[in-house]
């Protein structure tokens, strides 16, 4: 199986302007992209930029800095992911990543609630994403429940686990809401990541890939990407797979790698 590949032109392409960066993906053979934040785009100008290229928009971020695990923010974080849900309509983009905590600069969590216990923060984070599920299939724009590695880039962040994320969404049981697995956050909090896939794969409704340690390309650090690729296909995972990943020298290089997967 090709599977269709998604670029996230917010790390990628950075050497062009963000509007050049939808047809220099689309010369590289991606068929999406995926981008972090909306509310600092020109919505119309994306929507534009895209159908020049002939590329389809995956997804962006729909929760910004609100966080699922602070019951106090149920309903300005549902509030933020309705309006995050119309973006997405207005430019045709397929999904919404959403995340336990808010993140602010660079990634980093705005907050760990070391004041809220674990039960407290699993609790609201169930209690919101099952109205986040409605959201979704009430409008056709899917939720991508997305667990961050807590090694580096995200520490502080709730949800850690691919196991946490999978037992959610198969608990809440919408079709509308899914795990984003990414193999890179995945490797630096739990490894074993053919594992992972066959025992949640059912769950996952889009995939990021970036080598580890240093999140860039294929063939830079320690995952066997190509090994990954193919246990996803054999467990019937038929979805994106979004490069999420910081070229290591120049983008052109990086895309070089993604081929020979």
């Amino acid at each position: 199986m090709v599977f269709q590949k998604s670029a996230c032109i917010e790390p990628m392409y950075g050497e062009l302007p963000f509007l050049e960066r939808f047809q220099a993906a689309k010369d590289d053979g991606f068929a999406f992209v995926e981008f972090w934040s909306w509310t600092d785009k020109d919505l119309d100008a994306v929507k534009a930029a895209a159908e020049r290229a002939g590329i389809g928009i995956a997804g962006f971020n729909g929760d910004a800095e609100l966080s699922l695990v602070d019951p106090s923010q149920k309903e300005a974080y549902l509030d933020f992911l309705r309006r995050s849900v119309e973006a997405a309509k207005r430019v045709g983009a397929r999904s919404l990543t959403i995340h336990s905590n808010g993140l602010g600069e660079g990634g980093a969590v705005i907050d760990s609630y070391d004041g809220l216990s674990g039960t407290v923060k699993l609790c609201a984070m169930f209690d919101t994403l099952r109205e986040c599920a409605r959201i979704a299939e009430e409008s056709g724009v899917l939720m991508n429940l997305e667990p961050l590695n807590i090694v580096k880039d995200h520490v502080g962040n709730f949800l850690a686990s691919t196991r946490m994320a999978a037992e959610m969404t198969r608990l809440i049981g919408s079709p509308g809401l899914k795990v984003l697995y990414d193999v890179y956050h995945a490797q630096l909090n739990e490894g074993g990541l053919c594992g992972s896939i066959r025992a949640y794969g059912d769950q996952f409704g889009h995939i990021h890939v970036a080598d580890a340690p240093g999140r860039h390309e294929p063939g830079t650090g320690e995952i066997n990407c190509a090994n990954v690729l193919k246990c996803l296909e054999e467990n019937g995972y038929a979805g994106l797979i979004g490069f999420e990943l910081i070229p290591k020298t120049t983008t052109a290089q990086a895309v070089r790698a993604i081929a020979r997967l």
